[in-house]
């Protein structure tokens, strides 16, 4: 089942369509008006399908003539070569909004795929994927969405639902204790996250009983200590690992125990999944 869809999908259609179509699909004109057609949009790669919402969104606001059928949902791994969804009505606006519909469709299949490589890569480790807030520009919620049906789970959606202090925070108020006071201060109830670089500065995150800590570039061995040193608390912090974890290694860290990993990758250095759509002009 996929998650509930986010907020703004016209919006962020509409403003992807006014960019591409501008004052008009001039090629689109190349075709008679009243000609129909029906197109059928595959993957060529194996992948998890994210973005059917988008698509809808597309074709709906330039033509409510044009019917969709789905063969797949969001979420759900597909393999190559098979039928994502069919489309049929006015050719005009099948062919102008081909590329978008195809750009929302690849981008969060891409970065659906992306996160399910990386909760396969630790699965039975009882450790989850985040997210960042390294998303492309406009896309966030749209981004987040995918993360969510490739098996990841989202971190701060912005800068508004949750505190993350990092080292220019902690500069600006003197310590990681003063830091995480005055958020309490200024925003009582909103989970605080510190971000350490050292074991010693883990420590000041456990007396100043923030909610997370952000292990940020530990290595395995200070992974393991941190993991052992939370245990140990009679309120243990949820532990984030994060900085240079990739496929390769993310087990490992994993394996040290850590609540949670960090993959701004995820959602940052996204690879279209590979589709295609064809039409069939006088169906």
């Amino acid at each position: 089942m996929s998650p509930p869809l986010p907020a703004g999908i016209d919006a962020a259609v509409a403003a992807a369509l006014a960019e591409d179509v501008g004052s008009g699909d001039l090629t689109a004109q190349l075709v008679p008006a009243g000609v129909r057609a029906r197109a059928r949009t595959i993957t060529r790669e194996a992948g998890v399908v994210c973005g059917a919402a988008w698509v809808e969104a597309v074709f709906r606001q330039l033509d409510p003539a044009i019917r969709l059928s789905w063969h797949v949902a969001d979420g759900e791994a597909v393999r190559p070569g098979q039928l994502l969804f069919e489309a049929e009505g006015p050719a005009r606006g099948l062919l102008t909004g081909e590329r978008t519909a195809l750009n929302f469709l690849q981008m969060l299949s891409g970065t659906a795929s992306a996160t399910q490589r990386y909760v396969e890569a630790i699965d039975g480790t009882g450790c989850q994927i985040l997210d960042t807030r390294k998303t492309l520009p406009g896309l966030r919620l749209a981004q987040k969405y995918a993360v969510r049906c490739g098996g990841g789970r989202n971190h701060r959606i912005g800068l508004f639902d949750g505190i993350l202090v990092k080292e220019n925070h902690i500069a600006a108020a003197g310590s990681i204790g003063a830091a995480v006071a005055a958020a309490r201060r200024l925003s009582p109830g909103v989970p605080v996250e510190v971000e350490v670089e050292s074991l010693a500065e883990l420590d000041e995150a456990f007396a100043a009983d923030a909610d997370l800590a952000l292990l940020d570039e530990f290595s395995l061995d200070d992974l393991a200590v941190a993991v052992g040193r939370n245990r140990a608390r009679a309120r243990p912090l949820g532990l984030e690992a994060s900085g240079g974890i990739d496929l390769g290694t993310i087990r490992a860290v994993a394996a040290t125990g850590v609540d949670f990993i960090s993959v701004g990758a995820i959602t940052k250095h996204v690879r279209a999944l590979d589709l295609s759509m064809r039409l069939t002009l006088g169906a």
